[in-house]
């Protein structure tokens, strides 16, 4: 019930400020920003150690880079300051049986953190899962000699322990928009660029 109601006041508040967007003021009444000169964006691509599979040959491909107010939800006519575009794709290699798996997804949010980035995308083409499921991702870029990490929805435990299915047995909640883990795979080959730019504000209304 109290994450209902969070998630509640958060659409709320969303809704308050395209609201108050409309009439082409900011919520403290000064004029509008102006937009930022930076754009946050990730790209890259590289070999990750996943520690549940050492031996296979896993790789990420990240072309993706901030839209902001471009996705319009309902309830949200101006989208979110974190809409996105671009494309994330994957393949994983199993050692032990030679099988490859690939899968390809439009990126539907970003935000970014310093060096560190969180990324949604749903899937256009696989041969692994469904086809529509938003996948979550992470990437963090390397300091002083360390490598850069990356993170991915299904590569650990995400349950629902209030929510079962018919036998009984925890089930997967969906991914949200820019909702992933922590970066905790290394990078062993390749790596990603993160480029932070801080949330922009909401625009002026279109004349």
């Amino acid at each position: 019930m109290r994450v209902t109601s969070l998630t509640a006041l958060g659409i709320a508040a969303l809704t308050a400020l395209t609201a108050t967007a409309a009439t082409g003021a900011t919520p403290s009444g000064d004029a509008p920003a102006t937009k930022p000169a930076r754009t946050a964006s990730v790209q890259g691509s590289a070999r990750i150690h996943y520690v549940f599979s050492p031996d296979d040959d896993i790789r990420f491909t990240i072309d993706a880079e901030a839209a902001p107010y471009s996705r319009p939800l309902p309830g949200l006519p101006r989208g979110l300051p974190t809409d996105a575009r671009g494309t994330v794709s994957f393949r994983h290699v199993v050692a032990a049986t030679g099988q490859i798996g690939t899968a390809k997804a439009r990126v539907d949010c970003l935000v970014t953190g310093g060096g560190t980035a969180t990324l949604t995308a749903v899937v256009t083409r696989s041969d692994v899962g469904p086809v529509g499921e938003r996948l979550g991702f992470s990437v963090s870029e390397g300091r002083a000699g360390e490598p850069d990490r990356l993170g991915f929805s299904w590569g650990v435990a995400n349950v629902d322990p209030e929510k079962a299915d018919e036998q009984g047995n925890v089930t997967a909640p969906k991914v949200g928009t820019c909702m992933a883990p922590a970066p905790f795979a290394p990078v062993t080959r390749g790596g990603f660029r993160v480029r932070h730019a801080e949330l922009p504000p909401q625009p002026a209304e279109i004349r």
